[in-house]
């Protein structure tokens, strides 16, 4: 009888260990947005306000930010398999929750919920990658991550619209609950465990900190837009927001175990990455979400056609961010790449800001399969140069 070698074994657990990191990921990402186009209906069963309607949306956005690098941390020292797992179960747990209640408040809760298991599943799903995958495989992987992060908000806005030609707006939550019990199986049949041994034990001061300090500064930007970007509400929670951050860095510098050594930033590569996938995903999500209002609320469309219309920038994104990226970055290097990749960006976004009540669907194509394509270069190598910057017992941390 034939007996595989380890490297055949290794092999046949990748191949089956990638879907299962994809699913997991695109299940955390796509509620980021995926709730979006049921909020007439919510409004409708929950008699929410406004206010209320903005922090369904927004609690899980919220929550997600703040907890990603203990989230990161503890993946690092608990094991990662571990992590995602738990996270799921959270995740999952708190979507069974949330189609049982008729409370805008209560509501609100089970999707802040759901950000705390979301930031146990998003760094796991990467560090995984970069912990467990050999260095021939790792940067397709890597890709492909990147292309999930970008494309699932699009993906799961199709599913939403789906579901809501037919069933009422708990089906979403629905949908979480399939995908993470999916992936639960998945994660506890094929993903291998990852841990560092000598991990050192969680900083919690430092977590502290970043949770405060991301907390009130993704607060501050969410709330901008009803106080005004000028206002005292939003300048000072975003110079409380920095002030605790730069606290932090002090915190950290003196610490022999930080949870994330502020040194690293004067790593070239890992600083102008790190800046690079921020503005890309703070400028991608910004924009999915005043497009899906402005192909519903200007346009007409329903959620399903709304979603429908927005696929081709995933169709653009998930090759050149697993195919062409990798192989332009192995030719002519990851810089040049990424500038690329951010030019497109740019381009498509002054493309999209021509939009108007009278713009024909052309229009919107030419912004979108640019951005899509340029999202899917700009941000494959950014997330290998931050990995690539860290040890491996921080790879959690690196991918949060």
């Amino acid at each position: 009888m034939h007996t595989a070698t380890q490297e055949e074994r290794g092999t046949h657990i990748h191949r089956a260990t990638l879907p299962v990191i994809m699913l997991a990921l695109a299940t955390v990402v796509s509620a980021v947005a995926s709730l979006n186009v049921a909020i007439p209906s919510i409004a409708r069963d929950t008699h929410a306000t406004q206010t209320q309607l903005a922090w369904i949306i927004d609690a899980y956005a919220l929550v997600f930010a703040a907890l990603l690098l203990l989230g990161g941390a503890i993946g690092d020292r608990y094991g990662r398999r571990r992590a995602l797992i738990a996270g799921l179960v959270i995740f999952g747990g708190a979507s069974i929750a949330a189609m049982t209640v008729t409370e805008p408040e209560a509501l609100i809760a089970m999707r802040g919920l759901l950000g705390v298991g979301a930031a146990l599943v998003m760094p796991a799903t990467l560090s995984t990658i970069t912990s467990t995958f050999p260095a021939e495989q790792r940067a397709r992987a890597v890709g492909a991550w990147a292309g999930v992060a970008g494309a699932s908000a699009i993906l799961g806005l199709l599913m939403s619209g789906l579901l809501l030609e037919v069933w009422a707006w708990q089906s979403v939550f629905g949908l979480n609950v399939v995908l993470a019990l999916v992936a639960i199986i998945g994660a506890a049949r094929f993903i291998p465990e990852s841990a560092e041994p000598g991990a050192p034990r969680l900083d919690l001061v430092g977590a502290a900190l970043t949770v405060a300090g991301l907390g009130v500064l993704v607060y501050s930007v969410i709330e901008a837009p009803t106080h005004g970007w000028g206002s005292a509400e939003t300048l000072g929670g975003i110079a409380i927001g920095l002030l605790i951050m730069v606290g932090f860095v002090g915190w950290e510098a003196r610490r022999p175990n930080p949870l994330l050594d502020p040194r690293l930033f004067r790593h070239r590569a890992f600083t102008a990455a790190t800046l690079s996938i921020t503005v890309q995903f703070f400028a991608f999500f910004g924009l999915v979400f005043l497009l899906l209002q402005y192909l519903q609320l200007v346009r007409g469309d329903t959620p399903l056609v709304a979603a429908l219309s927005m696929i081709p920038m995933a169709l653009a994104m998930m090759p050149s961010a697993r195919g062409i990226a990798p192989r332009m970055t192995h030719h002519i290097g990851a810089m040049r790449v990424c500038v690329l990749g951010l030019v497109l960006i740019a381009s498509a976004l002054v493309v999209l800001s021509r939009l108007d009540e009278e713009s024909s669907y052309w229009l919107l194509l030419t912004g979108l399969i640019p951005l899509g394509a340029g999202m899917g270069l700009a941000m494959t190598p950014a997330t290998t140069a931050i990995t690539d910057a860290l040890p491996a017992a921080k790879q959690g941390v690196g991918s949060a």
